[in-house]
């Protein structure tokens, strides 16, 4: 009688169990949008299409994830993602933190001019207490975030000549992502910078109504750019883009735990394979990109430890100003972290 009425109250209690997740899951939405600056044909976009199906296979479909490229659900004004994020117009998103900057003034530390020197910088501060902090804040804004991405260093390219100097951009019309801190830079480089959506980018560089632009490699391929004129590549590392895995608070809490955990379990795995998609073919170990590249008529430009300094030197200015906006001990920790990162 005793073993009949445990097997008794445990059958409740998986039945009790069953139909409280059935009510979750009955709560869900039957789609949630994930947003994104480009197309899944890139690094960028590849992971968040890895995010999405492995929530999707992992949640047994509770969670559907629809990916949607070109930040259209705020009619391709990047800018705006992180505030669409915060209003609920927007569920997830995989975010760069110079298009999040504008909101979130500390993550302007990755667009500080040549504060990263290699992979293994970048590596340093978003696996360290630096990385650990801004998630902090990023969370503190009303989003949770789950994982770092990566959209890599971003490279120097014109229709023009070649760059090896300040000088060579004199009055060169750039087009920039839309933050203040570039145009400073590229006003201090005495350039001429032109803030443009990458929606609108590509077909101003390709009538000519821009000289040039600073993206990935990743980008520069995936999107042809040396089809449209851009046949002159400076590879300087001024700055990076790592990117952000995160979700919108009240979807995120209207998920159980455990499809929490799945979800961001699924954009930690997610996120690593994203970067090493992202470095593939563009490190000095693996420069099969760039030799794509040169393949097409490029001309690709490596700078001198001289040539790289006095790009340094410019816009040293421009650094200082803005490590007192990104916050003095957050921009001194980077740098602690970077002199005594693992090469």
């Amino acid at each position: 009688m005793k073993i009949r009425t445990l097997l008794g109250a445990i059958a409740c209690s998986v039945a009790a169990l069953a139909a409280t997740s059935t009510a979750h899951a009955a709560n869900y939405k039957s789609e949630y949008k994930l947003s994104i600056v480009v197309s899944t044909a890139f690094p960028w976009g590849q992971g968040a299409q890895i995010w999405s199906d492995l929530v999707r296979e992992r949640t047994d479909g509770r969670i559907n994830i629809k990916i949607y490229p070109g930040t259209s659900l705020v009619q391709g004004d990047q800018t705006r993602e992180f505030t669409a994020i915060r209003q609920g117009l927007i569920d997830l998103a995989i975010g760069s933190t110079i298009n999040w900057s504008p909101q979130i003034k500390e993550l302007n530390l990755f667009s500080l001019p040549f504060l990263m020197p290699d992979y293994a910088a970048i590596d340093a501060l978003i696996e360290g207490d630096v990385g650990k902090q801004l998630l902090n804040i990023v969370e503190g804004k009303g989003v949770v975030p789950l994982a770092w991405g990566e959209n890599g260093y971003r490279q120097l390219s014109n229709s023009k000549h070649e760059v090896k100097s300040p000088e060579d951009l004199k009055g060169m019309k750039l087009r920039v992502v839309g933050s203040p801190l570039y145009i400073d830079t590229f006003t201090a480089l005495g350039a001429n910078p032109t803030q443009m959506s990458w929606a609108d980018a590509q077909p101003a560089l390709a009538t000519g109504a821009v000289d040039g632009q600073e993206n990935p490699l990743s980008i520069y391929a995936g999107a042809k750019l040396y089809d449209v004129a851009q046949k002159y590549l400076t590879l300087w590392n001024y700055v990076a883009d790592p990117l952000i895995f995160v979700v919108n608070k009240q979807v995120w809490e209207s998920w159980t735990p455990e499809d929490q955990k799945i979800v961001r379990d699924a954009a930690l795995e997610a996120g690593k394979k994203e970067i090493e998609i992202a470095r593939k073919g563009v490190t000095p170990e693996d420069p099969a990109l760039l030799k794509e590249i040169e393949g097409h008529g490029v001309t690709v430009t490596s700078l001198t430890p001289e040539q790289h300094d006095a790009f340094v030197k410019v816009t040293q200015p421009v650094f200082d100003k803005w490590k007192k906006t990104v916050g003095e001990a957050l921009v001194d920790q980077a740098q602690k972290d970077i002199a005594a990162r693992k090469q």
